[in-house]
């Protein structure tokens, strides 16, 4: 082997200044993971398992949820991670497979927006839920609103 085919070796790439977002953004992905696995199994075991089932989810039951503060802030925890985890999922797979610059902007800010609007929505719908809006005093949920 001569010189000539030996190739020249690469320049090192320089570190820039900052936050490693990509460092972070998998270390966001393998602990959300973790998490999302517990809050997902616990609201099916709650939800399915226990009490009378599936037969039990009925919009007595959701409201019953929804107005206790823990099952909250546990639905709460698992729509923000989901979509955040979701999101930063979609990010990296349109920055392995798009390679046009202006169009790869467009879609990643595309999935911020649309991720952001979930979230906002979603947590709105769980601390903004009144189960007694709209019920009437000849309502079957009458006397189950008095109670609250």
């Amino acid at each position: 082997m001569s010189a000539e085919t030996i190739a020249a070796p690469r320049t090192p790439a320089v570190r820039k200044k900052g936050a490693n977002w990509e460092k972070w953004g998998w270390i966001y992905m393998r602990a959300s993971g973790v998490l999302l696995v517990v809050l997902i199994f616990g609201h099916l075991f709650v939800n399915l398992m226990l009490g009378d089932g599936i037969h039990a989810l009925d919009w007595g039951f959701v409201a019953g949820k929804l107005a206790n503060p823990f099952w909250q802030w546990w639905d709460i925890l698992m729509l923000w991670l989901a979509l955040i985890h979701g999101a930063n999922g979609m990010r990296t797979i349109i920055n392995d497979y798009v390679s046009g610059e202006k169009v790869r902007g467009t879609l990643v800010w595309a999935v911020a927006v649309a991720a952001g609007l979930l979230i906002v929505l979603g947590t709105l719908v769980v601390f903004a839920f009144d189960p007694c809006n709209g019920v009437t005093s000849d309502s079957a949920f009458w006397e189950a609103c008095q109670a609250l």
